[in-house]
């Protein structure tokens, strides 16, 4: 008997299959496989101003995650192996709990996503696809700057988060582990390095981003 693992899917199967990961993204409530990293922090007692940056950083977080999505997603679809293919789907896996981590503090933060969700989706998708019809290696190398760039935007909350804010640290905390791996991940199996500017541009559009979410 065939099982869903081994069930290969045509083009069209695919299609349908990101569509529905895409609109579960950006409008459905992510389900995580692991347990939230606060899960046995003790909720402080946070001024309202740090209440209101903790909640603008774990939007941007959470922005960050649906991008991350759309990209995996994207890259996925347009994999020629399927050693890449699954190194795409392992990794989006992984991410998914980043978004459920970051929706979940988001809510007790008595905060809200980013109403700029569905652009931001659209947007990587769209480079995600690009990347990935160029070359396996490619995607991969973008996967990899991605997460490097990740991991250092991620070092800086560390550093602004307020620091009574333990249960948000320790979320930022594991996703930056988890971001690391799955850069090392890419570069082993096969990332090519990216040129200057493409890097450079991958960073300017992080900022607009970033910046944006803080507030919408």
């Amino acid at each position: 008997m065939e099982t869903t693992t081994s069930r290969h899917y045509s083009l069209l199967d695919r299609c349908l299959i990101e569509l529905q990961k895409s609109i579960a993204t950006v409008f459905g409530d992510p389900v995580a496989t692991r347990t939230i990293p606060a899960a046995d922090v003790k909720e402080t007692v946070l001024s309202s101003e740090q209440r209101k940056h903790s909640a603008g950083l774990m939007r941007v977080n959470h922005t960050g995650e649906v991008s991350a999505q759309a990209l995996y997603q994207a890259q996925s679809l347009t994999a020629r192996s399927t050693t890449t293919r699954e190194c795409m789907q392992k990794s989006a896996e992984e991410e998914n709990d980043h978004l459920a981590w970051c929706k979940q503090r988001l809510q007790e933060l008595g905060s809200h996503a980013s109403y700029l969700n569905p652009v931001w989706y659209a947007g990587s998708f769209m480079i995600g696809l690009i990347a990935g019809l160029a070359s396996d290696a490619l995607s991969l190398g973008f996967v990899a700057e991605t997460e490097r760039q990740v991991v250092n935007h991620l070092q800086h909350h560390l550093k602004i988060l307020p620091a009574e804010d333990t249960k948000s640290r320790a979320i930022v905390k594991q996703m930056q582990e988890d971001e690391s791996h799955h850069g090392t991940v890419a570069v082993t199996a096969g990332a090519a390095e990216l040129p200057d500017i493409i890097k450079t541009v991958m960073k300017l559009l992080s900022k607009i981003m970033t910046r944006t979410a803080y507030w919408v």
